[in-house]
């Protein structure tokens, strides 16, 4: 059971959202008590004062750090995820901004490049979002910019957008920061680009337990 109880550990680990009881139960072949067994255990573990804990909502289970470090956190964690907003980043960022609705297709014919990686990175400091489908063979997702894009690039609405070419010639300042001060990030400094790994090449309501 403490082999089980441990790869369920590991299970929640990796998925990082929320996996369903029931599937967990299922996979590994476990009656109700011995799952409520292994859940109570794992609650224990990771409760109290743990930097990390399990939580439970609409019968699935996910880890997650304790709300009482939450400020410590994101002083340590939001400088680096806004720095991570680079060049190509924002190079695609800008497309959006300026031809919403677009597809990620429409987007890389554009760039020239993959942008799946750049995407994903949008989404997770919730600059972009999803808002629609369009309407053509694979209803390929539309992505559009959030209310967040507005507020952190102090723009009241779309319409107060730079022009377009004023946009680009500022992403292309970027490279040389030691002569030019302005960025078209406000608030965060944007780094050099780094070098992209290997595998990237050619991208396109919670209640606690207890």
């Amino acid at each position: 059971m403490e082999n089980i109880e441990n790869q369920i550990e590991a299970v929640l680990f990796v998925a990082g959202g929320g996996v369903d009881g029931g599937i967990l139960k299922e996979s590994f072949g476990l009656s109700d008590d011995d799952f409520a067994h292994v859940m109570n255990n794992l609650k224990e573990k990771y409760s109290g004062d743990r930097g990390i804990q399990l939580i439970s909502y609409k019968g699935k289970y996910q880890f997650s750090s304790n709300p009482d470090y939450a400020e410590k956190i994101a002083e340590i964690l939001n400088p680096i995820k806004e720095k991570a907003l680079t060049k190509a980043t924002l190079e695609t960022l800008s497309i959006i901004a300026y031809k919403q609705p677009i597809t990620r297709l429409e987007i890389e014919d554009i760039r020239g490049v993959g942008c799946d990686y750049a995407i994903d990175l949008l989404e997770q400091n919730n600059l972009i979002e999803v808002v629609g489908r369009k309407d053509s063979i694979g209803k390929p997702l539309l992505y559009g910019t959030t209310d967040e894009f507005l507020k952190r690039f102090q723009i009241e609405n779309i319409d107060g957008l730079p022009s377009y070419e004023q946009v680009l010639e500022k992403i292309k300042l970027i490279e040389n920061p030691e002569e030019v001060r302005e960025t078209l990030y406000n608030e965060f400094e944007i780094p050099e680009e780094e070098e992209t790994p290997d595998f990237l090449e050619g991208e396109e309501g919670v209640e606690h337990i207890g």
